[in-house]
């Protein structure tokens, strides 16, 4: 005799959601008594985090990238490992290698040593200053969530999310990533200056005796449960076609009507992707019970801005990916 499954009722969703959305409150609370200011980065990266992908952090130095990402680490204890890029920097220094060992009977064998690359969160400071080869094994990393070495496959932890940085001042000696690589990214995190007050606090609170220390507020396995709870939230039609009208009007067409005209290559299906799982997160660390409109707004340049290419026809009239981004969401606001 067969049974029908069990479908959870609507109030328990309801109730996890609540019970969630204060612990996440509690989280934001204790990486904004670090991070001074930063009140949108915040926000972002903790989506990322519980959309289950990877950011590209982006500003100038000095702006607590670094520090963010430890904090975050710390906070959600989760496992933390920073790499540095610089060009001469090898797949295996991040992957990791094999090496041959002799055992006392004579018997020699391979024994594989993990890079650092398997921690739970791993910060990969100026990535574009890493070799296109390096990067192309982080990303395969990023995508799959494991690496091959020797033929021999090895899953990495979980949660496992990359929070990678860049300076967009210097670039001379850089690889810029390309474009199928700038795609696994689910959202690029424009780190800009903070405010004159949170400057005034971040220098008083930093340049003390002491400085206070971020406490822990949830952990690794509450933040797997999170994420699948993200995608457990309801996503109404309204949403749903907002956010295909909007990725799909940042294409290129043979119309050559409104924006498209100064696009040369825009966002894919994975824009569709992220943007819907990134509107579902966002509502959780509101509180809410399922996205809205001012969600997808809200979202849609950390999105599509790594995602879209100005035509050069666009950039002789001085126009840039934030203005295209603009007019595409005018209609939604």
């Amino acid at each position: 005799m067969s049974t029908a499954p069990v479908v959870p009722p609507p109030f328990d969703l309801a109730h996890e959601v609540e019970v969630l959305g204060e612990r996440l409150r509690l989280v934001r609370e204790q990486v904004g008594a670090i991070i001074f200011g930063q009140h949108e980065v915040i926000e972002e990266a903790l989506i990322t985090l519980l959309a289950g992908g990877h950011a590209l952090l982006i500003g100038v130095p000095g702006l607590a990238k670094t520090r963010l990402v430890e904090t975050l680490g710390a906070i959600l204890e989760l496992e933390v490992k920073r790499i540095q890029c610089t060009p001469d920097l090898m797949p295996a220094d991040i992957l990791g290698s094999e090496v041959l060992e002799e055992s006392e009977s004579g018997r020699r064998s391979f024994r594989f040593i993990r890079g650092p690359i398997f921690c739970q969160l791993l910060m990969a400071d100026e990535i574009n200053r890493a070799s296109p080869r390096t990067q192309s094994a982080l990303l395969q990393a990023m995508q799959e969530g494991r690496v091959s070495v020797a033929g021999e496959y090895h899953p990495l932890p979980r949660p496992f999310h990359v929070l990678a940085t860049q300076n967009p001042l210097e670039l001379e000696g850089t690889y810029p990533l390309p474009e199928a690589q700038l795609d696994r990214f689910l959202l690029q995190i424009d780190v800009d200056y903070p405010d004159l007050e949170a400057e005034r606090q971040m220098m008083i609170a930093t340049t003390g005796v002491e400085e206070e220390a971020p406490r822990a507020a949830m952990n690794a396995a509450e933040l797997l449960s999170a994420q699948r709870l993200v995608r457990r939230i309801p996503v109404g039609e309204k949403v749903v076609e907002a956010i295909l009208s909007l990725v799909r009007s940042g294409r290129p067409g043979a119309d050559g009507a409104g924006v498209r005209r100064f696009v040369s290559w825009g966002p894919g299906p994975r824009a569709s992707q992220a943007l819907m799982l990134a509107c579902r997160a966002r509502a959780l660390i509101d509180g809410r019970f399922s996205p809205s409109l001012d969600d997808v707004v809200a979202l849609a340049p950390a999105v599509l801005r790594h995602r879209m290419a100005i035509s050069f026809a666009g950039r002789a009239e001085g126009v840039g990916v934030a203005q295209v981004i603009d007019e595409m969401t005018a209609p939604f606001k």
